[in-house]
């Protein structure tokens, strides 16, 4: 029987992911959750995002996925590390991907990090790019005002742009050549972030490199497939509407068929 890529996020953000797997393995049916109800993770506590990560693994796994893919920043920097070992089936976060790419990338050691709140103050990146490569420097800042942005449809308005260059600052000063987008948010911002930080910088979707993993995972497992017409689920712990209507922004065609889970 076949079975799905699972992939879960706080909400929307995480169908960046969900883009990228469709583009990199379009034989494959995924099944998308958003904890839309209880989004924002970025400000909660250590506890309370690994209770909630659990809750949301445990819901893809009754739809018996093959594979999960945390395609959450917060998640993938505090919760990860501790329920991976819990688990028998595949986790992938979007860290690491992310963070081996930027060490890949990078010509003069200088890495920028942005992310929530809770990501930045986690130091994730920090210690796996670390763990990579020793001498490179990192600057990290928190950006919380480029959700709202993103969500609200504001990608390239002058307010953003002012937004950016403040936040984006200390990234310059620092004189970093690859800046890794560390929020599946961050993506949509892609033009304004380019701006700010100039043609000389890499910009580090750590999508591209999430979809990688997954293919080399699957595909070492035996379980890559190959649907002639693979489905797409998703469903929201809370309004369906709005996250279809946003769906839309993410992943570049319209979503109808989401459905509000019932234990949620």
């Amino acid at each position: 029987m076949s079975r799905a890529i699972g992939v879960f996020d706080s909400g929307v953000g995480g169908l960046t992911v969900v883009r990228e797997l469709i583009r990199q393995l379009p034989g494959e049916s995924i099944i998308y959750f958003g904890d839309t109800a209880r989004v924002p993770y970025g400000i909660k506590s250590k506890e309370t995002v690994i209770r909630f990560s659990i809750e949301n693994i445990l819901f893809l796994l009754k739809q018996e996925v093959k594979l999960i893919c945390i395609a959450c920043n917060t998640v993938s920097s505090i919760a990860l590390p501790v329920i991976r070992g819990h688990f028998r089936v595949p986790m992938v976060g979007v860290i690491s991907p992310g963070a081996r790419e930027a060490v890949y990338a990078t010509k003069n050691k200088r890495i920028g990090v942005i992310g929530t709140k809770a990501t930045i103050a986690s130091g994730a990146y920090e210690r796996e790019i670390k763990a990579l490569d020793e001498r490179i420097r990192i600057t990290s800042s928190a950006c919380p005002l480029f959700v709202p942005f993103v969500e609200e449809g504001w990608l390239n308005q002058k307010a953003v742009l002012e937004v950016a260059g403040v936040y984006l600052e200390p990234m310059k000063k620092a004189k970093v050549d690859t800046l890794i987008l560390g929020c599946t948010h961050y993506p949509l911002l892609k033009s304004v972030l380019k701006k700010v930080m100039g043609p000389g910088v890499t910009l580090i979707d750590s999508a591209k490199q999430v979809a990688t993993e997954v293919k080399q995972i699957l595909s070492a497992d035996g379980l890559l497939e190959a649907n002639l017409k693979p489905t797409r689920s998703f469903y929201v712990s809370d309004g369906p509407a709005w996250f279809s209507g946003l769906a839309r922004r993410f992943l570049g065609h319209p979503v109808n068929n989401v459905i509000k889970a019932e234990s949620f």
